[in-house]
């Protein structure tokens, strides 16, 4: 990463034609002033311009691109960031115009990735998401290709392989796709030993920055850094998790998300966001003091919806309870307010997993005959067996098992109150 601070005048466009999520605000920009300083940047200005419609040609308007252009020089700003999406040719009449570097918000965040992927898979994702992004605008970039190689917005495949045509891009597309595929296949095959193995596996989701790597490490002691800052976690970590005596999880942290994610970033992160689909349960961790908490929740709760299976169990973690007043914590039988910092609230966490990963399951202790020795195998691959003792009226086992399989062994069944005294 780069020492130099680069300033930035950051600008949003609020127009009347806009879908409520294209929309700029004072809140967004805030956001884009978080991502600015993740990626190494400071703010040292802000516009918020408000029009009927775009202008098809410098977006906000030849003047107020002018009024950009005194700020940024005021302020000795060598960059403009753009909270909306820009076409190719509004980013070359904007840098022409205001004799600056030009970015969008999908540019920063490819930025941020590109700085934060650790492991080879997260920079075969970061790497696919930098050319998808970056072929539909090749025609237009024009001479800001020749910027490319340092600084934030250039941490991109390079200069020559961009000069490259568009049929060697949509080649290297393609080897990453390809490579990508493998690692969907691998751990298809870690998903399916993990199945045999009868692990729950749980999914911490969340917007950006609400405290999923803290509560990882606070359950598992995964060691995983921990900063307040957006998007530091782009790696997969899974953790194994004992929730109590009769149940273990495997425990599985994700990339955050965040409002006006570039499509394809979710694209590219599929092989990573595909466990969301595969997941037995979600923990929709909240950050419980953010001033935009509800509209965050439902930007988490869409791309849930698009991800993970309809039927997928969701538990709401309102995090960081400790910093706002208990009146301000919904309840519900499915949310529970929790501080991945001091510990607080987590016994409660445990009991709403437990009862949402063993709900609609019977536990029983029966009594076989040895001549049906061959459903204690049964019972060991299709439910989840806690005790098995040979004694010499039979072989008595202890099981948690499913209405189906505890409705053929039922006969057999004894009191729990017997066994125990």
């Amino acid at each position: 990463m780069e020492n130099t601070i680069e300033r930035a005048v950051l600008c949003g466009l609020c127009a009347d034609c806009f879908k409520k999520e294209e929309q700029a605000t004072e809140q967004t920009l805030d956001e884009l002033e978080a991502l600015l300083e993740t990626a190494g940047g400071v703010c040292v200005g802000k516009v918020l311009q408000n029009r009927h419609a775009p202008d098809p040609h410098s977006f906000v308007g030849e003047g107020k691109a002018q009024e950009i252009r005194e700020l940024a020089e005021h302020h000795e700003a060598g960059m403009v960031v753009f909270d909306n999406e820009l076409s190719p040719s509004q980013i070359r009449a904007l840098e022409e115009i205001t004799g600056t570097t030009v970015l969008d918000r999908s540019a920063l965040i490819l930025d941020i990735f590109a700085q934060r992927a650790r492991t080879a898979e997260g920079r075969l994702q970061v790497e696919l998401a930098q050319y998808k992004y970056l072929l539909p605008k090749l025609s237009g970039m024009g001479k800001s290709l020749s910027r490319l190689g340092g600084g934030i917005g250039t941490r991109g495949p390079g200069e020559t392989k961009l000069e490259t045509d568009r049929r060697h891009i949509r080649a290297r597309i393609d080897r990453l796709e390809a490579e990508l595929e493998q690692v969907r296949k691998l751990r298809a095959v870690e998903r399916r030993r993990r199945e045999k193995n009868e692990i729950p596996v749980v999914a911490l989701v969340g917007y950006t920055n609400t405290g999923k790597s803290t509560l990882l490490n606070r359950l598992t002691g995964a060691g995983i850094p921990a900063n307040d800052r957006l998007f530091d976690t782009l790696d997969t970590t899974t953790r194994q998790l004992e929730i109590s005596d009769r149940l273990t999880v495997l425990l599985s942290d994700t990339v955050g998300f965040i409002a006006k994610l570039p499509h394809h970033l979710v694209d590219a992160f599929r092989a990573t966001l595909e466990e969301l689909s595969y997941a037995d349960l979600l923990i929709h961790v909240i950050d419980a003091a953010d001033p935009e908490r509800e509209a965050h929740i439902q930007v988490v709760e869409r791309l849930i919806g698009d991800l993970a299976k309809p039927e997928t169990p969701v538990i709401r973690c309102y995090n960081k309870a400790d910093l706002v007043q208990p009146e301000a914590l919904p309840i519900g039988p499915d949310k529970v307010a929790i501080s991945a910092k001091t510990g607080k609230g987590l016994d409660e966490l445990f009991s709403v997993i437990e009862r949402e990963l063993c709900k609609g399951l019977r536990h029983a202790v029966f009594l076989l005959p040895y001549a049906m020795g061959g459903q204690v195998e049964t019972l060991h691959n299709k439910a989840k067996v806690l005790r098995v003792d040979y004694k010499d009226n039979g072989i008595e086992i202890e099981a948690e098992l499913d209405e189906v399989l505890y409705g053929r062994l039922a006969q057999y069944e004894e009191t729990l109150q017997k066994v125990k005294s």
